[in-house]
């Protein structure tokens, strides 16, 4: 046998897409006064949610991450 007729018979489940919300579509500047922008990308308990879910890329979520911590501190957020 061929060692690649043995791969090629395992079968795989394709990935299925994660729901996304397009929290950040139309955002230009992400700042740590805009509650509403900064409220849509936490958690009901307050934790900042992962960009798989929110869709942001990489540096909008840690502009993001940056912003939600800047606004604690602030005692903005809560």
């Amino acid at each position: 046998m061929k060692r690649g007729s043995i791969q090629n018979k395992r079968k795989r489940h394709p990935k299925t897409e994660r729901k996304r919300t397009k929290v950040l579509e139309d955002v230009k500047k992400i700042d740590y006064q805009d509650y509403d922008l900064l409220r849509r990308c936490m958690t009901g308990y307050g934790k900042i949610m992962p960009a798989r879910l929110t869709g942001a890329k990489a540096l909008q979520q840690r502009r993001l991450a940056r912003a939600i911590r800047r606004a604690r501190v602030m005692g903005l957020l809560r």
